[in-house]
């Protein structure tokens, strides 16, 4: 494929606010212009046509929380079926995190996992080292060899660093250098629960995770933060107070982002039901006031990503009881759907409604190091096409069938949602075609 026109479709770049039917030309995997619909430039007469009638065409989607299950746990997931799952859902990067078996704490690891994911010629992969070595919280990684190795910046996935005094020693160092650290704020002591404190839990009998376990952590962060001038993308918010917080960092200068999943953006803890283990979450699921403060934090920009929080497991990990339950759900494919309904929940135009998953969500990722690429998430002639052609009209229904994922649990199944991806292309290529599977 060295020419395609991609015509009659609605192009939606939110990093440049442009919005109208265009033809995007695409030559040799890269964007080479965007024309009046009725326009074939020259030289592309005979060039492959892909017709969007009816169609948005978006930037790839940036999911900045998936994880892979390779190496180590290939039973639940395996990047070749994970990441057919991105580019079924339009996403075309994913940031993977570092809680694999063995963990990614060695460059030759990271190495490894890029390589793999390179020849299977889907989603880019955007690995996350680990903080310390086998996220014990003890010792410091060698963050800058893993740097080289290809890592965007430094996670500890879901696992407390227990010891302050690591977490201020890896803040001065990741900011010596211009690291990102990532971290899912949470205090191990009073965050050990399984479901949100609030009378859901307690009538259920279920232990209690108060919203005061993220910002604890969140207020600890700030601390180092402002002592260190390290850079902190905060994963996962899950509480009102979490987004105020963030708010007031962001208010006063400090170089501070954060996300939130798509399940603690629709659902609340009453989503639990009756022990339905597909709800069993990490972070849990809260109470409406939080769920609309987060609603509001992504709208006003406190909140830069909206993330799947993608984790497959297999089916044994879930039918046990709720307290037993592995947390966790696959989410790669409903991305997109999800933030569309969102933002017809907010009336938000398109473009607002998709730059919290393309050009926001790729900021994040860009800021993390300089080497990541700054043009992800968007729709920028002279670079690689990573595009997807989204039918919005298109309705399906979550269910096991419908997911490319090695996982299938997930608290939206049986959800009748919007918008349905027709075609993916990364760097120029066709990864993924609704009606012609690879």
């Amino acid at each position: 494929m060295t020419k395609l026109l991609i015509q009659n479709g609605r192009v939606i770049n939110p990093a440049t606010s442009y919005d109208a039917v265009a033809t995007i030309a695409i030559e040799d995997r890269k964007i080479v212009g965007l024309y009046n619909p009725a326009q074939v430039p020259a030289g592309f007469e005979s060039a492959t046509i892909m017709d969007a009638s009816d169609c948005v065409v978006l930037p790839g989607l940036v999911d900045l929380a998936v994880r892979l299950r390779e190496p180590g746990h290939e039973h639940e997931g395996m990047l070749e079926s994970e990441l057919q799952a991105a580019v079924v859902g339009g996403v075309t990067s994913v940031v993977c995190l570092p809680d694999t078996d063995p963990v990614l704490d060695e460059p030759g690891l990271v190495k490894m996992l890029k390589f793999r994911a390179a020849n299977l010629k889907r989603a880019r992969v955007f690995p996350l080292g680990a903080l310390t070595r086998n996220l014990k919280g003890e010792n410091l990684t060698e963050m800058a060899q893993l740097t080289e190795a290809g890592c965007v910046g430094f996670s500890h996935a879901d696992v407390t660093i227990f010891n302050t005094q690591v977490l201020q020693r890896a803040f001065q160092y990741a900011s010596n250098y211009g690291y990102t650290v990532w971290l899912r704020p949470n205090d191990a002591y009073l965050g050990n629960g399984v479901a949100a404190s609030g009378a859901i839990a307690t009538r259920l009998g279920l232990s209690g995770v108060p919203a005061m376990a993220e910002t604890i952590a969140i207020n600890t962060v700030i601390a180092l933060m402002k002592s260190t001038g390290a850079k902190v993308h905060l994963c996962r918010l899950s509480s009102a107070d979490s987004v105020e917080l963030v708010r007031q960092a962001k208010a006063a200068g400090l170089p501070l982002s954060a996300d939130v999943s798509i399940n603690s953006l629709f659902l609340t803890d009453q989503d639990i039901g009756y022990f339905d283990s597909r709800a069993r979450l990490t972070p849990p699921l809260r109470q409406q006031r939080d769920r609309d403060a987060l609603q509001q934090g992504l709208k006003d920009g406190t909140i830069d990503a909206l993330v799947s929080d993608h984790y497959p497991l297999e089916r044994d990990a879930k039918v046990v009881p709720f307290a037993s339950a592995t947390p966790g759900a696959s989410g790669l494919e409903l991305l997109l759907s999800l933030a569309y309904k969102w933002g017809q929940s907010q009336q938000l135009s398109l473009l607002q409604t998709f730059a919290c998953v393309t050009s926001q969500a790729a900021k994040v990722l860009g800021d993390s190091v300089l080497q990541a690429p700054t043009t992800l998430g968007q729709i920028t002639v002279g670079q690689e096409a990573d595009l997807c052609i989204v039918d919005l009209a298109h309705n399906w229904v979550v269910s096991e069938n419908s997911l490319s994922s090695q996982g299938k649990s997930t608290p939206f199944s049986g959800y009748e949602i919007p918008a349905k991806v027709k075609h993916t292309l990364v760097a120029g290529l066709l990864s993924y075609s609704l009606h012609q599977p690879l």
